[in-house]
């Protein structure tokens, strides 16, 4: 039986319901028993079996039946599948079951016959997903932090596509606040110094060299015509023209890492259009919105409170600790108001989930963003925030300078000039997003086993050399050639092992993208990775597990296997972001 994924441990599962409506229908088991937390997994320790169901302990309390009977009875049923050899009780309740080698054998065949497509799922339906990510203030190139904020949010946007949503990429622009215009007379300075001019860097501007080009260009644009001339005739000009620029160059930063966005939000279209007011208003018409004063906060004091009646957020109604201004008491908007009035755009989108990629120091808006998007859509549309910690450079063991051009941080470019763009991906992917990360460049380049990328690029590429020789040695290695190709004699336990290893790909990336994880897919490649060359250095002393033989047939079928493994690193690293290597250099 083959489903969309062959996702076996689906196929299993089920034989597992099919097991229980038979016991139902012969009144051993009662009628209407909820069946959804019954799962079919790997079992912590292989040696117990392939897989393993809690079907009896999860129907034992609804059943009033011992676990133990429950298993022994489910284990007569299953068991009389073809597909399984044997069905074994253990312990309270647990059923552990052991397949066929059969099973196992037909898999290479259906990963040829699908390609990277094997594996995805349909478990999205469709649904609409925002993902929202790295929204960098336009002020400057993007630096390290964002580098690991782009390429995560990057990677779960690709694998919840692969899962079955439908995905729109997001940048938010903060073009809104007062940093756009410390940028506009920074690019001032710089225009300033372009046309020749003395310039004194004042304290809080952006000194870095990014924006020499940009005052050039504005110098050649508008010639002396600003020169002298008092702010309130060309701030807003310059802001627009410097925030453009920097999109520009922003836009650059992310392609040189393969990451392009769907669409580009701006901040400052939320003002004086009224949408703000309409979503503060959705939230009035809600009884969410009255006129309070704060209690003092315990310990330290938030930046947003103050002591007198402000316009407050009732966001303790949704989850909150305390109620949060969007009002100062002078009238103006906090800066929580525009985000929320974001937030109600997207909502009014029509998305079915949001997912917004912060950096660690957003960890206490969590929870009243969380609210704010409850509030505005009735509880309907759930929002995930995911943080993303910092990451650490180094090269041999010692901290990695600063760059000059930006002046006092290290830039993405930096960081891809110096490993590659693929290096880069797959490292930031190797730890949790909530995880710190030491990112040391000698030790992400280095061809060792120590180093993942390396460790995955090699498989890929170990595997793409042996079908180089067998096409010199007049092999044909298509997949199609490949896929017809009799796996029955591919019986020894590593080769057996490898089959197992690839049926987790379907299973992992459901689980992986239900729980926004995109770094399980880099850890469970490594693991793939692993197996391959466990089977390939088995071949050293046992000849007969070599990929390539003596006869056509016979290599046709253990690359057949390999080319399987091939196909799943490629799909694997094509949600990473990372293209497969054909060969190390």
């Amino acid at each position: 039986m083959e489903t969309l994924t062959m996702n076996l441990f689906t196929d299993i599962r089920a034989l597992v319901l099919q097991a229980i409506e038979a016991l139902q229908a012969e009144g051993i088991l009662p009628e209407g028993l909820n069946t959804a937390p019954v799962t079919v997994e790997p079992p912590r320790d292989p040696l117990h079996g392939d897989m393993a169901t809690n079907a009896a302990m999860v129907l034992a309390k609804p059943a009033k039946a011992r676990p133990r009977d429950i298993a022994e009875a489910l284990a007569a049923k299953i068991g009389a599948d073809d597909r399984i050899v044997a069905a074994e009780v253990a312990g309270p309740g647990f059923l552990n079951l052991r397949l066929a080698p059969s099973v196992w054998q037909a898999l290479p065949g259906a990963v040829l016959a699908q390609g990277t497509d094997f594996g995805r799922s349909d478990m999205g339906q469709g649904a609409r997903i925002n993902v929202e990510y790295v929204s960098a203030n336009p002020t400057g190139p993007l630096h390290v932090g964002h580098t690991r904020g782009a390429v995560f949010g990057d990677a779960l946007a690709s694998l919840l596509d692969f899962a079955g949503y439908d995905v729109t990429r997001e940048y938010y622009i903060n073009d809104g606040g007062a940093q756009v215009d410390v940028l506009a007379r920074s690019v001032y300075l710089r225009y300033l110094e372009a046309l020749g001019h003395e310039v004194e860097f004042a304290e809080g501007t952006y000194p870095g060299d990014y924006l020499i080009p940009v005052g050039e260009t504005l110098a050649a644009r508008v010639g002396e015509q600003y020169v002298d001339q008092p702010e309130e005739v060309w701030l807003e000009e310059i802001r627009n023209f410097a925030t453009d620029e920097m999109m520009k160059l922003i836009r650059e930063d992310l392609k040189l890492l393969g990451v392009e966005m769907d669409h580009f939000f701006s901040e400052k279209s939320l003002y004086g259009t009224g949408k703000i007011e309409a979503a503060i208003e959705s939230l009035d018409a809600k009884g969410l919105i009255y006129r309070g004063v704060l209690e003092p906060p315990k310990g330290k004091t938030p930046e947003d409170w103050e002591p007198r009646e402000q316009t407050l957020f009732k966001s303790t109604e949704h989850g909150d600790d305390v109620d949060r201004p969007i009002k100062k008491s002078d009238g103006a908007w906090t800066y929580f108001a525009p985000d929320i009035a974001y937030h109600y755009d997207k909502v009014s989108r029509g998305f079915d989930q949001l997912i917004d990629v912060f950096g660690a120091d957003h960890g206490g808006y969590v929870k009243r963003m969380k609210a704010a998007v409850s509030a505005l859509s009735d509880g309907k549309t759930p929002l995930d925030i995911k943080l993303i910690q910092l990451v650490k450079l180094f090269k041999n063991g010692e901290p990695f300078k600063m760059s000059k051009r930006a002046g006092t941080f290290v830039t993405l470019r930096d960081v891809v000039e110096e490993v590659g763009p693929d290096v880069t991906r797959f490292v930031m992917l190797t730890r949790k997003n909530d995880a710190s990360l030491d990112f040391d460049f000698a030790k992400a380049v280095e061809q060792s086993k120590e180093n993942p990328v390396f460790y995955v690029q090699y498989a890929h590429a170990r595997i793409c050399s042996v079908m180089r020789k067998a096409v010199e040695q007049g092999i044909d290695v298509s997949d199609a050639a490949l896929a017809r190709a009799d796996l029955a004699a591919l019986d020894h336990e590593a080769e057996l092992g490898l089959m197992k290893k690839v049926a987790e790909w379907p299973r992992l990336v459901e689980i992986a993208a239900k729980g926004h994880e995109p770094h399980k897919v880099a850890i469970w490649l490594n693991e793939l990775a692993s197996e391959l060359h466990g089977l390939w250095n088995r071949g050293h002393d046992e000849p007969g597990l070599r990929f390539l033989q003596d006869d056509a047939e016979t290599s046709q079928r253990k690359i057949a296997l390999a080319r399987s493994v091939a196909v799943v690193i490629s799909a694997g690293l094509g949600i990473l972001g990372v293209t497969p290597a054909e060969e190390m250099r």
